[in-house]
């Protein structure tokens, strides 16, 4: 009988993609991992190259950096004289985030954002219904209620009355304020697993699909450890791991504080981490229990889970962690939340965000 007979894989090539193309995703994926260290990523991409030959005999790593520096991808022009990536390239390496992890979906126009109620919007549809108190003037179809009236009291006697007037119908649309909590606690590269390149990717093929595809949508991303703070979309090339512990609490405290300045009606909390918490801040010292999940740092983060379910802010969690006493206790936040919770792998990690953000939109909270 024969068996499954394995080769070497070798990928097909885009015709329609230069060498700098092929070069250029692999430099950006570079990026990311490198935390935006340009150098760095030119030194590993010269590796693959000599290991793998990914440039050609007519086009080599030195043509490729010269073609970055005057396309506009890197420049060195500051104190130091360094290498250093340009905004079109923070711009590219959210774009190349957004097709590799959202690719397969279907194409649609922007704020597609239905729901299942009909009111005042900008997606008129193909509906119409009569006139009805308490609608704006604005919502008047002239064309169709002339046409009523001539029907209802002829040409001679042309009176347009309230019975006439008819309205077309608008889908209503729903903005979402989101805040997207990452973990940066030291477990995140801990055991030979690097978990914040994805958790990096994740978050900028977000902030890139919130843009294109819902403008009236807000965003904010805020990073944890010891302790919390908010961070511009464009600096999460540059995130980096620090050597902190897994301060849950400043995190949520933050996401509340941000989504209380939004007028939006639908609000919501993301949080990727690996970890349970294990710090919290008192006046100027830290708390830390880096054992086990420490009755006090637990009960502080219940109570900030309960409070975000009093004002109406669903908490959805990504757990990349498998332990089951982790497990237990993302149960436990996510019932007192009345959120949802996610075991997931860094693999699967992107998609499950999105299906989760695209899904809770559509609530009406």
């Amino acid at each position: 009988m024969i068996g499954y007979r394995f080769t070497e894989f070798i990928p097909e090539k885009n015709p329609e993609q230069t060498t700098f193309d092929n070069l250029l995703n692999i430099f950006l994926q570079l990026l990311v991992i490198t935390s935006g260290d340009v150098n760095e990523a030119l030194s590993w991409l010269t590796n693959l190259d000599r290991e793998h030959s990914i440039s050609t005999a007519d086009y080599g790593i030195g043509d490729f950096i010269d073609d970055l520096k005057n396309k506009g991808y890197i420049d060195d022009k500051n104190e130091k004289g360094e290498f250093r990536i340009t905004a079109k390239s923070e711009q590219e390496i959210r774009k190349s985030a957004l097709e590799e992890i959202f690719g397969k979906l279907k194409k649609s126009g922007k704020g597609s954002h239905k729901t299942d109620h009909t009111g005042i919007g900008d997606e008129i549809t193909s509906d119409y219904r009569e006139f009805q108190f308490g609608d704006s003037l604005e919502q008047i179809e002239m064309t169709e209620s002339l046409r009523n009236a001539q029907i209802n009291h002829g040409l001679n006697d042309l009176t347009l009355t309230e019975n006439d007037l008819e309205i077309r119908e608008r889908e209503y649309k729903t903005q979402t304020s989101t805040v997207l909590m990452i973990d940066i606690s030291h477990s995140m590269i801990l055991y030979g697993e690097d978990r914040i390149t994805p958790a990096k990717k994740v978050a900028m093929a977000l902030a890139e699909l919130v843009k294109r595809k819902y403008p009236k949508d807000t965003l904010d991303v805020i990073v944890f450890g010891n302790d919390a703070w908010q961070i511009e979309v464009k600096d999460l090339p540059y995130l980096n791991v620090g050597p902190f512990h897994t301060n849950t609490v400043a995190g949520l405290e933050l996401a509340m504080d941000l989504l209380r300045r939004r007028k939006n009606k639908n609000k919501q909390i993301f949080m990727i981490t690996d970890g349970k918490p294990t710090c919290l801040k008192e006046g100027i010292k830290y708390y830390k229990n880096s054992f086990g999940l420490d009755p006090k740092i637990l009960n502080e983060t219940l109570n900030l889970a309960a409070q975000c379910r009093r004002i109406k802010i669903p908490i959805t969690t990504f757990m990349i962690a498998s332990d089951p006493y982790l497990q237990e206790f993302v149960r436990e936040f996510t019932e007192v939340n009345n959120g949802n919770a996610y075991y997931s792998s860094l693999q699967g990690l992107g998609n499950l965000i999105f299906e989760d953000y695209r899904r809770n939109r559509r609530k009406n909270l």
